[in-house]
């Protein structure tokens, strides 16, 4: 199985501290936070590659961090406003590499308090497509996010990316597992006219045309959206790691 880490963001809301540098390179708990996922997953085992999804503006500093069983795919945008979009730059690495196997998809700028093997353990009894799920109580935030539907054996028949009247409060966040037969279906998804810009997007469409299920997250997942918020990361995780 292949990680695909998506890192071609230039989150703008952190401006300045990312202005010049990749948020997923940004330290915490004394290391990137890339390095804590990795080290995290490579436990399970499973994983073959790592292949990092950069813009070209950002490039240079992965290719400089990358170590090990990691490769760089530079899309070769350099600006937010031109950027492909997380379905679109899946697809521009799968291309690029040739890739035909297995996909364990994360957002790279992502800190956790649980261990995503759990989640690999879960795709390998499932079989299937996976994706995770938490329960949101806010229903503003809710409507930011992309919210699922499932059903009692964790099926899931329905997901909107953002929706103004969200179905459910179980929100998707950016892991995802897609089985080979899934993940040859991007292009397919795409030229249907499948959302580019948000990963979930390619889960909406795909849910309604194969099975994926939905884990439920055991645990935390620490948001880093601005300077703030990675403040108060930096200070809660120093509890847990």
């Amino acid at each position: 199985m292949k990680c695909l880490i998506l890192a071609a963001g230039y989150a703008t809301r952190l401006y300045p501290l990312t202005e010049n540098f990749p948020k997923p390179l940004l330290e915490v708990g004394g290391k990137s936070i890339l390095d804590h996922l990795i080290e995290d997953i490579d436990r399970s085992g499973m994983i073959d590659e790592y292949i990092v999804i950069s813009n070209g503006k950002f490039a240079c500093h992965f290719e400089e961090w990358a170590h090990g069983k990691i490769r760089v795919v530079n899309d070769n945008t350099f600006t937010n406003e031109t950027r492909l979009g997380a379905v679109r730059d899946i697809k521009f690495a799968i291309d690029s590499l040739g890739i035909d196997e297995e996909l364990l998809v994360i957002a790279g700028d992502n800190l956790l308090d649980f261990s995503l093997c759990s989640f690999l353990d879960y795709y390998k009894e499932k079989k299937s497509s996976c994706v995770m799920r938490f329960y949101e109580s806010d229903d503003q935030k809710l409507l930011k996010c992309g919210v699922l539907t499932v059903d009692q054996s964790d099926l899931v028949t329905d997901m909107t990316e953002k929706s103004p009247t969200p179905a459910t409060h179980w929100v998707c966040p950016p892991f995802y597992i897609y089985t080979k037969e899934d993940a040859r279906r991007i292009g397919e998804a795409l030229e249907d006219g499948c959302g580019y810009d948000a990963p979930g997007s390619l889960v909406a469409w795909l849910c309604k045309k194969s099975d994926v299920y939905a884990m439920e997250m055991p645990g935390k997942r620490y948001d880093i959206g601005n300077l703030e918020s990675y403040n108060r990361v930096k200070e809660e995780y120093k509890g847990i790691h």
